[in-house]
């Protein structure tokens, strides 16, 4: 017989190695990378920072104006016709009660003795801190004269507490209606001299719609 051809993998022989083929293809992105990079701009922010001080310091001035000058009082009753009618809404100076004092004249608005439960009354400066008001005969008299420039009132009929000379001291104002007949004021016993302190401000602007629209005149 021929010879025999063994397949058989002789003991100890040596294993072939196959070398992998290495793959030399390589693939560069040669595009360079954008960066962006963020440049703070001092003159952008001092301008956004100078934005900001106006719009708060002009929400300041709002809102001092709406609190001095802009409170809103509705008027009750027939006391001030014609020069305010029931129900038209005046705006109120609060910021002139502290920085100077009232003239003879003058609107105003307070809460009798105080009281805070009760609405705001509006009435005119008749009497000054210090003077001497008394009511005769249907006029006004200041420290024992006649005021004949008071023309808000032409005639008085009912004196009240002042048909005596009433003394005024220091810090305290005689008020009157422009209509004596249409409501309570100092003559009353029930409000009588009203302190500055219980003084709410001075009526200034009439909000009303109509001839009585505008800056109330003294």
């Amino acid at each position: 017989m021929g010879q025999e051809i063994n397949f058989r993998r002789q003991r100890g022989g040596k294993k072939r190695k196959v070398k992998k083929k290495k793959n030399h293809l390589k693939f560069e992105d040669n595009k360079k990378k954008l960066k962006f990079e963020k440049k703070k701009n001092p003159r952008l922010i001092r301008q956004i920072i100078i934005w900001a001080a106006e719009i708060a310091g002009a929400c300041a001035v709002a809102v001092l104006l709406v609190a001095f000058f802009g409170h809103r009082i509705s008027n009750s009753g027939d006391a001030m016709t014609p020069s305010i009618r029931n129900g038209e809404v005046v705006l109120v100076d609060r910021l002139v009660i502290d920085m100077k004092e009232l003239s003879r004249g003058q609107i105003v608005a307070f809460r009798p003795n105080g009281n805070k439960e009760v609405h705001f009354y509006i009435r005119r400066v008749a009497g000054l801190p210090g003077e001497t008001v008394q009511i005769k005969e249907g006029k006004l008299y200041i420290d024992g004269e006649e005021l004949k420039s008071y023309e808000y009132v032409s005639e008085i009929r009912d004196a009240g507490i002042a048909a005596e000379p009433v003394k005024l001291g220091v810090d305290e104002y005689f008020l009157l209606g422009d209509n004596p007949q249409g409501g309570e004021d100092s003559r009353s016993s029930d409000i009588g001299i009203v302190k500055k302190d219980d003084l709410y401000g001075k009526v200034w602007f009439n909000t009303t719609s109509g001839d009585h629209f505008g800056i109330v005149k003294k």
